[in-house]
């Protein structure tokens, strides 16, 4: 365990804590997060998680900006699910990203866990967008690949950062009935203003 592991424990907590309670800080904690990620993984030798992290700090600008700024009517986009044809899409985005990293993996790296690496992080690609948009389904997906992270980190000797995703797990887990009574809250406040 060294220094970058522990500060990206702390700083990981701290954004999924925000997020779970659909706070605005959730994307710059993360932004730390994800550099401190960056340089863990890459002594790691998870190089999809590494890559990850880099598409994760543009994804969280993106975020940022959709809560301040997106939505019809430029205020922020509220919690709220995606149509079935957005959650289709969303799972065939994971199988592509998923065969395309796990090929890249095996030709250029040294992984020994290509598939799992992939795997991995064309499910967290996917929900990190997702959760940009405030879909609650992003927690499903946040759910499934936290049970493959466990373990997986578990083999490369990460304990603390397995640690860490049984705690996003268990995050997940409250941040899903969270945001559905959010929205479930502003579907009666919405259905009151009619």
């Amino acid at each position: 365990m060294n220094w970058i592991e522990i500060f990206g424990f702390i700083t990981g907590a701290a954004c999924v804590w925000l997020l779970v309670k659909r706070n605005i800080w959730t994307f710059p904690v993360g932004m730390a997060n994800y550099v401190f990620f960056l340089i863990l993984f890459i002594q790691s030798g998870l190089y999809a998680d590494a890559g990850l992290q880099l598409v994760y700090f543009g994804l969280a600008c993106l975020g940022w900006y959709w809560w301040l700024r997106g939505g019809e009517d430029k205020t922020g986009v509220e919690v709220h699910e995606p149509s079935p044809l957005m959650l289709s899409l969303c799972a065939l985005a994971v199988i592509i990203i998923a065969a395309a990293i796990q090929f890249l993996l095996h030709r250029y790296t040294d992984s020994t866990v290509a598939g799992w690496d992939a795997l991995t992080t064309a499910m967290s690609l996917v929900a990190q967008f997702m959760l940009s948009r405030k879909w609650i389904a992003n927690w499903w997906l946040w759910i499934a690949a936290d049970l493959i992270y466990i373990p997986l980190y578990i083999s490369k000797g990460l304990w603390l950062t397995a640690g860490l995703y049984l705690v996003f797990l268990i995050m997940c887990i409250v941040g899903l009935m969270e945001w559905r009574a959010a929205r479930e809250k502003e579907q009666k406040v919405s259905s009151a203003d009619v």
